[in-house]
């Protein structure tokens, strides 16, 4: 078993033992999607720490959507209890990066991705590609692409 994987485990086991239901109902649904991601295909097999950091991420972001959703549709006890849980999921992802850092980030990228010929809105892609290995885990895709487009377009 991944530390990660056994991590969440343990954490689970003393959530129960402790009786915190947000805890425990937050990590009990991870593991079962991260054991679902590790059966998906034609073999099971086990996930790497990486590959549940993005397990973990993709239910953060889950999280994050359905307090929107919840929000919008007038229902804030629900909005509130959504946030809760990714806060739950935000302490076994790493640091996200701010504002700044990803700016720099970006920005060191689109001068890589001009020195190689790449100019303009067409630009994107090649810079991404630059970025995402860079930033993998640390940021959102929403704010890398947003962060690309408004250097490239300044």
């Amino acid at each position: 078993m991944t530390t990660l994987k056994a991590k969440l485990q343990d954490d689970l086991n003393a959530a129960i033992r402790e009786r915190d239901e947000l805890r425990s109902s937050t990590l009990r649904l991870t593991i079962t999607a991260i054991t679902k991601e590790e059966v998906a295909g034609t073999t099971k097999r086990e996930l790497s720490d990486d590959e549940v950091q993005k397990v973990i991420a993709k239910e953060a972001k889950k999280r994050r959507e359905a307090a929107d959703a919840f929000e919008q549709g007038g229902r804030p006890e629900s909005a509130e209890r959504e946030r809760a849980e990714g806060l739950v999921l935000d302490a076994y992802l790493p640091k996200q990066l701010g504002d700044e850092e990803l700016d720099g980030i970006v920005a060191e990228a689109v001068e890589e991705a001009r020195a190689a010929g790449a100019e303009g809105p067409r630009a994107m892609g090649a810079v991404m590609k630059i970025v995402n290995p860079k930033v993998a885990g640390r940021a959102e895709g929403g704010r890398i692409a947003a962060a690309v487009k408004k250097l490239l377009a300044g």
